[in-house]
C-alpha cells in the first residue's frame, strides 16, 4: 500500500480552507478527513490560528474544534533551536521561520502556505527545502500527480 502524503498548512493556508466553504484549501482538508493525505498541524500552527479565530470568530471556536478533530490531524512539537536559527535566516521573519521549522523537523511531504513574501517567492527557501512549498492549488495539483504515478506503479492507494 502507498504511503499517504504529509501535508503541512501554514495558518494561513488552515485558516483558508476552514473559513471558505469552496477553494484548493478547503479541499485538502477534506482529503486529510477522507484518510487520503495525513494533516501534519505544527503547535505553532494551532496557537496562531486559535488567536485568530478568537479575534475574528470568537463564537466559532468549538466549530474550528470539530473541523480540525475531522482531519485527524498529525501532531507535532515544537522544532530544534538550530532548525529555527537556520530558517530565520532563510526567511527572515521569526514566526514564519518556527512554522517552518516544525514542518522541517516533521519530515513532512509538502508545505502549504499563502505567504508570497516570506515563503512563496523566497527561491533560495525553496531551493534548500527538503520538501515543496507551495499554494494550496499547488499542492492539490502535486497530490493528484502522486496518485497517478502511484497508481501506475501499481500501489494500492486505499
Amino acid at each position: 500500500m502507498a504511503e499517504k502524503a504529509r501535508i503541512f498548512p501554514d495558518t494561513s493556508a488552515l485558516f483558508s480552507g476552514i473559513w471558505s466553504a469552496r477553494g484548493a484549501a478547503r479541499m485538502i482538508l477534506r482529503l486529510a478527513e477522507a484518510g487520503v493525505v495525513v494533516l501534519v498541524l505544527g503547535r505553532r500552527v494551532r496557537e496562531e490560528l486559535e488567536a485568530v479565530f478568537q479575534e475574528k470568530a470568537p463564537d466559532l471556536i468549538a466549530d474550528l474544534a470539530i473541523v480540525i478533530d475531522c482531519c485527524r490531524p498529525e501532531l507535532c512539537g515544537g522544532a530544534r533551536p538550530q532548525t529555527k536559527r537556520r530558517l530565520l535566516r532563510l526567511v527572515g521573519h521569526p514566526a514564519d521561520a518556527a512554522v517552518l521549522a516544525e514542518a522541517w523537523d516533521s519530515r513532512v511531504d509538502y508545505f502549504v502556505t499563502l505567504d508570497k513574501a516570506h515563503m512563496l517567492k523566497n527561491s533560495r527557501l525553496r531551493r534548500q527545502a527538503p520538501f515543496p512549498i507551495g499554494t494550496p492549488g499547488d499542492c492539490l495539483a502535486w497530490i493528484n500527480k502522486r496518485i497517478r504515478e502511484q497508481v501506475e506503479q501499481g500501489d494500492h492507494f486505499f
